[in-house]
């Protein structure tokens, strides 16, 4: 090992490219969601369980063709329900 380094001609970012049409991105999935996806590529004799998490959605995508309009009103809906669901944090005065 050296006691120094050159790095004058050194690049920041990923050691390897990212693959074209790939983006790389930060998404907190549940726990047993991420282990049966796991489970299923090593059943199937290794490879990469974000390969099917990204088949199973564009399954999903197919199946269901929603408009961008009907998408948001469910989640609009389904949001409000959820905000008039939960008990009010407000502390009494």
């Amino acid at each position: 090992m050296k006691k120094e380094y050159d790095f004058s001609k050194s690049k920041r970012g990923s050691v390897i490219a990212q693959p074209k049409g790939k983006t790389r991105i930060t998404i907190r999935i549940d726990d047993e969601i991420l282990e049966w996806f796991r489970q299923q590529a090593h059943k199937m004799g290794g490879g990469n369980y974000q390969t099917l998490i990204n088949e199973a959605l564009r399954q999903y995508i197919r199946q269901r063709p929603e408009s961008f309009e009907m998408v948001m009103r469910r989640v609009v809906r389904e949001e409000l329900k959820k905000m008039t669901e939960k008990p009010s944090r407000r502390k009494a005065a």
